[in-house]
C-alpha cells in the first residue's frame, strides 16, 4: 500500500516563513514538518511514499532525501504548475491503481490511529474514507456534515466563533488531511487539470451515490497552516517539556537579553538588552540590542524577493501575527 504526502502549497498564511521553503519544510522542534509525516506512515506500515512539488521543492528533498533514514523509499512528483489536491493525485494515478491508498497533509502532526481508519475503510468498502475529528473550540476549519449511515453528506462554512451558547452545543466535525482512497476515486478526478478533491471530486461521487465515509478519530492532532497556530503548537511541545523557548543550532542570547514563549530557527542571535516574546524568529535573524519585539514572524529582508506584509526594520522584516 502506498501514501501520497501532499507538500505543493504555497504557505501564503505562514509567510513569510515560507519565503525560502515550502510550508511542510519549515522546522517543528528542530525539524523539517514534513518528517513527522513521513515517520507516521512509516510506523504504520506505509513505507512507500509519493510527495508532490511545487513551491521551493529542494527544501522538501533536502528534509527528506530518498527517504531511507526513515525507513521509507519517496517518488517525488514535481508539478510545473501547481495542481491542486486531487490534481496532484492524477499526476501519480499509474502509481496508485494497484490497491488502495493513503493520502496526508504535508503540514500536520498526529497520532490518530491510521490502522483504525484503514480498517473501516475495508470493511464499509468505501470509495473514500475521510478522517474527520470533533472541532470542540470551533476553530477555522470548514464543518463536514455526517449522515445517520456515517457518510460524508455536506462539506458546509465555517464554525461560529465558541461562545457560551456552543459550549453546550455538539461540537462540529472537521477534517484532519489523512484519507483512504480506492483507486476508483480516479473514475472522478479530471485528467491534466486542476482540480480539488473537496470541490470538484467528492461531490460528483457523492451525486453518483458512492460511499465517502467518515471515520471519526481522536487523539493529538495539530495543523500548522498559520503563524499563529505554529506557534502555538510549538509552545504546547514546549511546556510538556519543561521549557518556554525553542532554539535551534548556533543560536545566541547574548546576557542581559529576554526571550519567551517563542520560536528561534537556527543561528539567530538576540542581542544584550532585547526583549522578544511571543516570537517566531527565522534562520539568521539578528534582534538588535535593547529592541523590544512581542507576537511576530520575524524573517531576515534579503532573503525577500517580493513583499506581501508587514514592515521592514533595518535588515529584518517583521510580521504580526
Amino acid at each position: 500500500m502506498r501514501a501520497v504526502i501532499l507538500a505543493a502549497g504555497f504557505g501564503t498564511r505562514l509567510w513569510p516563513l515560507t519565503e525560502d521553503r515550502t510550508k511542510p519544510a519549515i522546522p517543528f522542534l528542530n525539524r523539517p514538518l514534513i518528517t513527522y509525516s513521513v515517520e507516521y506512515l512509516a510506523a504504520h506500515g506505509l513505507c512507500d511514499l509519493v510527495v508532490n512539488l511545487h513551491h521551493q521543492p529542494d527544501s522538501i528533498r533536502d528534509a527528506l532525501g530518498d527517504g531511507s533514514r526513515f525507513g521509507a523509499n519517496i517518488h517525488y512528483s514535481y508539478e510545473e504548475e501547481i495542481l491542486g489536491t486531487s490534481g496532484a493525485l492524477d499526476r501519480v494515478r499509474d502509481l496508485l491503481l494497484d490497491s488502495d491508498f493513503v493520502v496526508i497533509n504535508g503540514k500536520i502532526v498526529t497520532d490518530i490511529d491510521l490502522q483504525a481508519a484503514l480498517r473501516e475503510h475495508r470493511e464499509r468498502r468505501a470509495l473514500a474514507t475521510l478522517v474527520l475529528r470533533e472541532n470542540a473550540s470551533r476553530e477555522h476549519f470548514s464543518i463536514v456534515e455526517v449522515d445517520e449511515r456515517g457518510h460524508i453528506s455536506r462539506f458546509a462554512g465555517f464554525p461560529k466563533p465558541l461562545d457560551d451558547d456552543s459550549k453546550t452545543g455538539v461540537a462540529p466535525l472537521m477534517f484532519t488531511g489523512i484519507q483512504v482512497l480506492s483507486p476508483r476515486i480516479f473514475e472522478y478526478i479530471p485528467r491534466s487539470q486542476f482540480s480539488h478533491s473537496v470541490t470538484d471530486v467528492y461531490p460528483r461521487a457523492m451525486e453518483a451515490g458512492e460511499a465517502i465515509i467518515a471515520h471519526i478519530a481522536s487523539g493529538m492532532w495539530y495543523e500548522m497552516s498559520t503563524l499563529s497556530r505554529y506557534l502555538e503548537a510549538n509552545m504546547l511541545f514546549c511546556r510538556e517539556q519543561g521549557c518556554s523557548v525553542v532554539s535551534g543550532e548556533d543560536c545566541v542570547i547574548e546576557d542581559g537579553a529576554v526571550v519567551e514563549k517563542s520560536v528561534l530557527w537556527q543561528r539567530v542571535r538576540v542581542e544584550r538588552g532585547a526583549r522578544v516574546r511571543e516570537c517566531i524568529l527565522a534562520d539568521g535573524v539578528r534582534i538588535p540590542a535593547g529592541s523590544v519585539f512581542e507576537r511576530a514572524a520575524i524573517v531576515r529582508r534579503d532573503i525577500v524577493d517580493e513583499f506581501e506584509r508587514g514592515e521592514t526594520a533595518g535588515e529584518n522584516v517583521i510580521v504580526p501575527l
